[in-house]
């Protein structure tokens, strides 16, 4: 039997499987503090512009990065050194700029993580030394100051003839590097609506929120107003603040209803099928063509001491291998993702082969997903 055949019997007997197999099980229960952002519970970013010593040598060539001596020579004026008119060259300093996040309710005192990443020529971040750096939100107020030992994510060698490069040194990272100095104004304990923001919009997963927080509650106190959004009513709960209400609710279960998606890269040749995805009856059929030409070109010269000249006498060969395929095979209709992955698997093709099936199993009306190439 041939293996064209075989594949054709296995996925006649996946489609008989498949219309005796009942629906597909629910998606698992996910607390809705993990699928919605509270309104006005979020994260700042924070930016500072600083200087990094103590370097092995590895920091920036002061003729090609000018604002890393400004900077040093701003610094050194500010502890009471003059350096105007001076010439110094070291290579134990970098310019770099900070990034921080500023999480949502810090207070002054606590401390934050910071991300170095070196802005000039410098070669390597590793053993450096932040000096004191604060940190802008977008309004242009200091939140912060950064500070600390820095661990580089990398490490560099050079040589004369050559070096080696592991990971990225040019950038780093201080654990609790930065110290907050002043709190984002904001009243969260005077809010009396609060706004649910689903990370992923979608309208039966708003209702499901709405059904379990009432039903929690024991009172209407939350509506849907749209895919994205549902309102709560914190006055309506009758709770001691805002945050007793969302504590109230936060960690209640919600059955999440998710898009058909499949989502495939075609550099590494990765495939990745979300739950809902279904495929109709369709007939699928694939094969290889090669076509190689050789350049084989032979030089003909007359015999000794006889009149003529050398010439060269081109040769080429062409050959057109075209392999057998699969021929053509059924694809039978997916109730779940798993006789759906049956059903591909058994054309018995490569992944990225199987990307191109899939494109165009999409544009013949059989896959009923959202088809996202990245």
């Amino acid at each position: 039997m041939s293996r064209v055949v075989r594949i054709l019997f296995g996925i006649l007997a996946l489609g008989a499987v498949t219309f005796a197999t009942g629906s597909p099980p629910m998606a698992s229960p996910i607390r809705i503090k993990d699928l919605v952002e509270f309104d006005g519970v979020r994260g700042n970013d924070l930016l500072g512009y600083g200087l990094v010593v103590g370097l092995n040598g590895t920091g920036d060539g002061l003729r090609n990065s000018p604002f890393t001596e400004e900077l040093m020579s701003n610094i050194l004026e500010r502890l009471g050194i003059n350096v105007t008119g001076e010439q110094f060259r070291p290579r134990n300093v970098a310019a770099v700029m900070v990034t921080a996040e500023l999480p949502a309710f810090a207070r002054v005192g606590s401390q934050i993580d910071v991300t170095i990443s070196a802005i000039g020529d410098a070669k390597s971040l590793l053993g450096g030394t932040l000096i004191m750096t604060p940190l802008n939100a977008a309004d242009g107020q200091i939140y912060a100051v950064a500070q600390g030992m820095i661990i580089a994510g990398g490490a560099a060698a050079q040589g004369e003839a050559g070096g080696v490069i592991q990971g990225v040194p040019t950038s780093g990272t201080i654990p609790s590097g930065a110290r907050i100095e002043r709190e984002v104004d904001f009243d969260f304990a005077g809010l009396d609506v609060v706004r649910l923001a689903l990370r992923e919009p979608d309208f039966t997963t708003a209702a499901r929120i709405e059904q379990a927080i009432n039903g929690a509650v024991g009172q209407s106190v939350a509506l849907m107003l749209d895919a994205g959004t549902v309102r709560l009513d914190v006055a309506g709960m009758r709770a001691r603040s805002s945050a007793h209400a969302l504590g109230r609710v936060e960690n209640l279960l919600v059955e999440p209803q998710r898009k058909a998606r499949v989502v495939v890269d075609q550099r590494s040749g990765t495939i990745v099928m979300g739950q809902d995805v279904r495929i109709s009856r369709v007939a699928v059929s694939q094969g290889n063509l090669t076509l190689r030409i050789q350049e084989a070109p032979l030089v003909v010269q007359p015999n000794p001491f006889a009149r003529g000249e050398t010439v060269v006498v081109p040769r080429t060969r062409a050959e057109l291998d075209q392999e057998p395929g699969i021929g053509l095979a059924e694809v039978p209709d997916g109730t779940s993702l798993a006789e759906v992955i049956a059903g591909l698997n058994a054309l018995g093709v490569a992944p990225r082969d199987m990307i191109d099936i899939l494109k165009s199993i999409k544009a013949a009306g059989a896959l009923h997903a959202e088809f996202v190439v990245r």
